[in-house]
């Protein structure tokens, strides 16, 4: 009914304000609580860029920090925040490649959520946010075991429900590890946002080779290299340098460093089976997938999925314009993926 409703406004306004309305596919999410999206850019490149320096909200100033030893030789840093009173859920964030829990949509997030009542965890991928020398791997996108351990963590605690929302390279983290679960995840999640998600690793990998993009790759494979550099300088026996030298695309540093570092075998072995894409179809919690069609690093293509016509856990909102996990928006909802992220907590926690 509400796809319905929502696809007769949507021919109903004229074409240059389309954009405005989200379209959203499978969606059970109460009108009244969807924002309007009217993108303060409609270049995606200016969302995507801009929306990295933009100014966010300050955080209350009572912040945990906190390490978790999730593994023998693995130590991830969280940082925790409460809201006043009793809470209403848990939400774990997670970042995007090369981030950190202090990236400026990972803070705008948690003052959202901590405003709407929902205590926050900004989760730091294991060697992220200065805690290199606490762990002895690298990352990738399909590793959810961090993720799993702060979430039994929370649940042991008795707390909850909770919720986990993940941030392009984190957005596909917390997609897979909820197909992972299956029908287990419902003992331990109530729901998860997949905000701007890769979902077809090499399909995107492949997309960043265009020439439109050399901004985000030079600045990927830039900072990814000097992690290795400043891993290799304090253990060198575990992280080498070899395949390193001549590498200048996203594509060839998984192909000659992370692939074969977790046994992978290639970038073609790697995003072959850690690709979320391929556990959509086991997720038995409910999904939120936000996504802009312009994002200059996803093809939407990779959007057409069965999985988001046949699994009734799932909702895709899409909008036309939003880059890159920018989603800058006109007037005070400046934030709008933020807007409606509270608005799914909210609607999930009453439920």
């Amino acid at each position: 009914m509400l796809w319905a409703l929502l696809r007769g406004a949507l021919c109903s306004v004229e074409p240059e304000r389309r954009e405005k309305f989200p379209v959203i596919y499978g969606c059970k999410l109460q009108s009244r609580r969807l924002l309007p999206f009217d993108p303060l850019f409609r270049n995606p490149h200016w969302q995507t860029i801009l929306g990295s320096f933009w100014h966010r909200p300050e955080l209350p100033t009572e912040v945990e920090s906190k390490l978790y030893r999730t593994e023998p030789s693995v130590q991830v840093l969280v940082r925790s925040q409460r809201p006043v009173g009793k809470a209403l859920g848990e939400l774990i964030l997670v970042h995007g490649l090369e981030g950190s829990s202090e990236g400026g949509y990972m803070r705008s997030a948690a003052h959202a959520a901590l405003g709407a009542g929902f205590a926050v965890h900004r989760m730091n991928i294991r060697s992220c946010g200065g805690t290199e020398h606490l762990c002895n791997t690298l990352y990738h996108a399909g590793l959810t075991g961090d993720i799993r351990f702060l979430s039994e963590h929370l649940c042991g605690a008795g707390l909850g429900p909770v919720f986990v929302a993940g941030f392009s390279l984190g957005a596909n983290m917390v997609a897979k590890l909820a197909g992972e679960l299956g029908r287990d995840g419902k003992r331990l999640l109530a729901g998860v946002v997949s905000i701007s998600n890769p979902l077809d690793l090499e399909a995107c990998a492949l997309e960043l080779n265009r020439r439109r993009n050399w901004i985000y790759q030079r600045r990927f494979v830039v900072n990814m290299a000097a992690r290795l550099r400043r891993r290799h300088a304090h253990m060198p026996e575990v992280f080498r340098l070899d395949g390193l030298e001549g590498v200048r695309t996203v594509y060839e540093f998984d192909d000659r460093i992370t692939a074969p570092f977790f046994g992978f075998g290639n970038a073609p072995g790697y995003y072959g089976t850690q690709s979320s894409r391929l556990f959509l179809e086991g997720i038995e919690v409910p999904a939120l997938f936000v996504h802009a069609k312009d994002d200059p690093m996803i093809p939407f293509r990779v959007y057409d999925h069965e999985a988001f016509g046949k699994n009734r856990h799932l909702r895709l909102l899409a909008v036309e314009h939003g880059g890159h996990v920018g989603f800058l928006a006109r007037g005070r909802n400046r934030f709008w993926a933020d807007s409606v992220l509270v608005a799914w907590l909210r609607e999930q926690a009453r439920q």
